[in-house]
C-alpha cells in the first residue's frame, strides 16, 4: 500500500477533521454551500504548504520541540487574526466550557482565592459536602489528600478538588484562632450553581442578580420570581417593580437569553435576529410562552461588562418598551459562536453569525484590527457613516454603534487604586476571617467605626501592607533613571527630588484618610458576608448608587411611563 507523504497525511487528517466536525455536530448552512471559483484550490494549497512547515519545524529546528503544543500555537496565530472570540479550545479547555454552559460539575461546593501564598475558602454553597462537613469562608486549605499546595495555582487546586461523583478527598484545613490544623474527609457530589447569585425585596421592589446564561438559568429566574412572590404576599406588600441585575455578567447560551425574556415580554414577541455569512442563514428567535411578569414595571442594570446574552435581554426588554434599561453603556459583544467538536476531545468555538435586537441594531461593537503581520478578512470598501438610528415598539429613538445605551445612564462607584490593592493582597477579607474567629455570632448592634479602623490600620501594620500610589511609582521610576547616570550633577537632581517625594507622600496619607469612611463600611460587610452572605450582599445594595437610582425611578410611575415614551 502506497503510503502519504507527511505533509499529504496532514492535509487529509485536517480535511477529515474539518469535514467530521461541521457534519456531525454543526450542520452549518454554509458548511454545504461549494467554494466561490479558485478557493477550494487554495483551500488545499494551504493545507499542503502548513504541512510542510510543520514538518520541517519538528525536524529541523534547532531546539527539541514539543510537536503537540507546537500545532496548537499554529492553530492559535492562525485564529489571532480573526475576531477575538473564534477560539481553540484543548482537551481541559473544552471540559471548563461544558461546566459553563451546564452550570454544574462534581466537587463540594466552594469557592477559593489566593492571598499571598495562601489558599482560602471564600464561600461554601449551603447543602453541598464542604457545607455539611462545617467548612466556611475564611478557613485555609493547607493540603488535599496529603499533598502540600506551595505553589500551586487554584486552577490546579480546583482540579485536584474535582473527580468522579461518590469518590473521596481529604481535605487539611487550618482556621484561625485554632491551635492545629483539621483534617475533613469528603465525598464528590454533582454541585449545581445557581445563576441567580442574589434575590430578594428591597425596599418596595424585587431585585435579582444574574450572573451568566447557563443552561438552567431560565428556571433559576422563575424560582426567584416565585419566591419573591410568595414574600410578598405572605407579607402583604405590593410591588412597585423588579430590578434585573446583568452589570458584569459576561453572557452565555443563547437559548437562555431568549427563554429568560420570555418571561417578561408578550408570547410572540422577537427578542434576536442573528444573520450569517449568507442571506438565507438569518434567524429569527421569538417568544414561545406567555410571560410570568405582566404589567410589573422593570428595570434592567447593565454595565461595560455586561456582554453577550446579557445585551440581547437587555437590548430586547429596551427595543420592546418592555422596561428601563439603567447603568452605562454595554460591552457590545454581538458574535455567535458555534461549539465544533473536534476529535481528541478538542472543540472550536467558530463565529459564524451576528446578534441584532429587535430594531435592528448590530449589538457587536466595531474592534480593533489584529496586530498581526497579515490581515485575513476581507475589507469592505464605502464611505463610514455616523450611527443609524433605529426605532422601539413605541418609536422611542435608540442608535447603533455597537452595545446597548442605557435608558438612563448612571455611574457605579469609583475604585480607588488603595481600595484595590488591599482586596488584592486580600487585606479586608483577612481581617473579617479574624474577627470571625474572635466572635462566634454576628455582632448584634452597629459596630463602633472609631474602634474598627484603628483595629483595621493595627492589622495592617501587623500584616506589613504597604500601598505605593501611582506618583509615587512614577517618581521611584525618575529616581532609578537618575541613579543610573552615576554623576555628581545627577546626584544632586536626586537630593532635590526629596522634598517631592515627602509632598507625595503627604498626598497619599491624605487620599486614604478621605477614604477611610467607605473601607470601613467595606469591613463591616465583609465582616457580616463570613457569617450570612444574603444579609451581607442586601447591605451592599444599599450602597450601590445604581441601585438606588433604580429604586427611584421605580417609586415614581409617572417618571418611569415618561421614560418609556420619550
Amino acid at each position: 500500500m502506497k503510503t502519504l507523504p507527511f505533509s499529504k497525511r496532514i492535509a487529509a487528517s485536517l480535511v477529515a477533521a474539518f469535514l467530521f466536525s461541521t457534519m456531525f455536530f454543526l450542520p452549518l448552512q454554509a458548511a454545504s454551500q461549494e467554494y466561490p471559483e479558485g478557493e477550494f484550490h487554495e483551500i488545499t494549497k494551504g493545507i499542503d504548504l502548513f504541512g510542510d512547515v510543520y514538518r520541517e519545524l519538528s525536524g529541523n529546528y534547532v531546539e527539541p520541540l514539543d510537536v503537540s503544543q507546537l500545532m496548537y500555537a499554529a492553530i492559535d496565530g492562525m485564529l489571532g487574526t480573526l475576531d477575538p472570540y473564534t477560539v481553540f479550545l484543548d482537551e481541559n479547555q473544552s471540559e471548563e466550557l461544558g461546566e459553563i454552559t451546564s452550570g454544574q460539575y462534581t466537587g463540594i461546593g466552594i469557592s477559593m482565592a489566593k492571598f499571598g501564598d495562601k489558599i482560602y475558602v471564600t464561600s461554601v454553597l449551603e447543602g453541598y459536602p464542604a457545607w455539611k462537613a462545617g467548612i466556611r469562608t475564611g478557613d485555609r486549605i493547607e493540603r488535599i489528600d496529603g499533598v502540600s499546595l506551595k505553589g500551586k495555582t487554584t486552577d490546579g487546586i480546583r482540579e485536584m478538588i474535582k473527580g468522579r461523583k461518590g469518590s473521596r478527598l481529604t481535605i487539611s484545613l487550618s482556621r484561625e484562632g485554632s491551635a492545629s490544623a483539621r483534617l475533613v474527609s469528603l465525598s464528590r457530589e454533582e454541585v449545581r450553581v445557581s445563576t441567580v447569585s442574589y434575590s430578594g425585596i428591597i425596599g418596595e421592589c424585587g431585585y435579582l442578580q444574574l450572573d451568566s446564561f447557563a443552561a438552567h438559568s431560565a428556571d433559576d429566574i422563575r424560582h426567584a420570581l416565585e419566591t419573591l412572590f410568595r414574600q410578598t404576599k405572605e407579607n402583604r406588600l405590593m410591588l412597585k417593580g423588579l430590578i434585573i441585575d446583568l452589570r458584569g455578567n459576561p453572557g452565555g447560551l443563547l437559548a437562555s437569553a431568549v427563554e429568560i425574556s420570555s418571561l417578561f415580554v408578550e408570547k410572540g414577541s422577537t427578542i434576536v435576529t442573528i444573520r450569517g455569512r449568507m442571506p438565507e442563514s438569518e434567524k429569527i428567535y421569538k417568544t414561545e410562552h406567555s410571560p410570568i411578569v405582566g404589567t410589573l414595571p422593570v428595570a434592567v442594570l447593565i454595565d461595560r461588562e455586561s456582554a453577550s446574552a446579557s445585551e440581547i435581554v437587555s437590548g430586547a426588554i429596551q427595543d420592546l418598551d418592555r422596561g428601563v434599561v439603567l447603568g452605562e453603556r454595554s460591552y457590545g459583544k454581538g458574535l455567535v459562536q458555534s461549539v465544533i467538536r473536534l476529535p481528541y476531545d478538542n472543540t472550536l468555538k467558530l463565529t459564524t453569525a451576528k446578534y441584532y435586537t429587535p430594531s435592528g441594531r448590530l449589538i457587536q461593537k466595531p474592534h480593533a484590527e489584529s496586530a498581526v503581520a497579515r490581515n485575513v478578512l476581507k475589507k469592505v470598501s464605502g464611505r463610514v457613516f455616523p450611527p443609524p438610528v433605529y426605532y422601539t415598539a413605541a418609536r422611542r429613538k435608540v442608535y447603533g454603534g455597537g452595545g446597548i445605551a442605557p435608558d438612563l445612564a448612571v455611574a457605579e462607584t469609583e475604585h480607588s487604586d488603595y481600595e484595590q490593592e488591599l482586596r488584592r493582597q486580600g487585606m479586608i477579607f483577612l481581617f473579617a476571617s479574624g474577627y470571625r474567629a474572635e466572635h462566634a455570632e454576628a455582632p448584634d448592634k452597629t459596630l463602633d467605626r472609631t474602634e474598627l479602623k484603628a483595629s483595621f490600620d493595627d492589622f495592617l501594620q501587623r500584616q506589613g501592607f504597604t500601598f505605593t500610589s501611582a506618583p509615587e511609582r512614577r517618581l521611584r521610576e525618575v529616581e532609578e533613571s537618575i541613579a543610573a547616570g552615576q554623576t555628581g550633577k545627577q546626584k544632586d537632581s536626586l537630593k532635590s527630588l526629596a522634598g517631592l517625594k515627602q509632598e507625595l507622600l503627604q498626598l497619599k496619607r491624605n487620599g486614604i484618610e478621605r477614604e477611610s469612611d467607605r473601607i470601613v463600611r467595606l469591613l463591616e460587610i465583609e465582616i457580616m458576608r463570613h457569617y450570612n452572605e444574603a444579609a451581607s450582599r442586601k447591605a451592599e445594595l444599599g450602597d450601590d448608587p445604581v441601585v438606588q437610582r433604580a429604586l427611584a425611578l421605580l417609586a415614581e410611575p409617572k417618571a418611569y411611563s415618561r421614560m418609556l415614551r420619550r
